[in-house]
């Protein structure tokens, strides 16, 4: 099954579907990613924080796969913002995951309580990284419409993604609109609200009547809508499940359905960026 690829405003193409890695456990997460990429997955997402770079590493490396065939996102931990820190730290996720270059590297948070509120200066350093290829594509995690307009009169490289919160029931659409303005892609993180929208009756509904689960209906609804996502399961059921998106199609009706969801701020089931300081010990 042929997972559609974005293409970037690097002109770089990044498979729409991704497996991702948060909170599974180093132990468990070798195997993991073995069994992704045997799956069909091309995209994997880590970061510093999730403890797991290394594991993520060794799994690519089992699955036997070209490392140009595999596409690998890390993140800065949000305890490097400094550029003497963001420098040692990007080198220190190329060398956990065992690769000269990381595929895309995003600032996992901006911060703007820390740090003087200087998330310019910690782009600038990814910059540097980009321009001598060790990172191919640059991007932020968690930007607001306030953290992406700085960086485009600050900075000199627009981010290639921008990694957010989205799922229905937090459609995000101010940080989805300043991102797609400046033609920054969206990835999307928690896309089925840590499973809170699974028991939706319009989403169970719409999986019912087209035979599928509640998951793929709402990760289908994330491809319709041009986003990147990348859903975690260490299980190999789930994992396969999560990856047939491409042989089914919702209705626009549909679409519109599970977008009417929203909640706005309410429906949030992470930290706000505006707010968020957690700096790891």
């Amino acid at each position: 099954m042929a997972v559609p690829v974005i293409t970037l405003n690097d002109g770089r193409e990044i498979p729409q579907l991704g497996f991702g890695v948060f909170q599974i456990e180093p132990a468990q997460t070798a195997e993991a990613v073995r069994r992704a990429l045997e799956i069909g997955y091309r995209h994997i997402d880590t970061a510093e924080m999730y403890g797991n770079e290394a594991e993520v590493g060794q799994g690519v490396r089992d699955a036997g796969l070209a490392r140009e065939d595999v596409w690998i996102t890390s993140k800065l931990n949000n305890g490097f913002h400094e550029p003497d820190a963001a420098r040692r730290a990007i080198d220190d996720s190329l060398t956990a995951l065992g690769t000269d270059h990381l595929d895309l590297f995003l600032i996992h948070w901006p911060l703007p309580t820390r740090y003087g509120g200087d998330y310019v200066s910690t782009w600038k350093v990814l910059e540097e990284a980009h321009a001598d290829g060790r990172l191919r594509s640059i991007g932020v995690s968690n930007f607001q419409p306030a953290h992406l307009r700085r960086l485009r009169e600050e900075a000199t490289v627009v981010p290639a993604v921008n990694q957010i919160e989205v799922h229905p029931y937090f459609t995000n659409e101010a940080a989805r609109e300043a991102s797609a303005a400046q033609q920054t892609a969206v990835e999307a993180w928690s896309p089925i609200a840590q499973g809170g929208v699974l028991d939706d009756p319009v989403i169970t509904q719409i999986a019912q009547r087209l035979g599928r689960s509640p998951a793929q209906v709402t990760l289908r609804w994330h491809v319709e809508r041009g986003d990147i996502v990348f859903p975690k399961s260490a299980t190999p059921s789930r994992m396969e499940e999560n990856f047939a998106l491409f042989d089914f199609e919702l209705s626009g009706e549909d679409v519109a359905a599970i977008s009417a969801l929203d909640k706005g701020e309410e429906g949030r089931t992470g930290p706000n960026p505006d707010t968020f300081d957690y700096v790891p010990d």
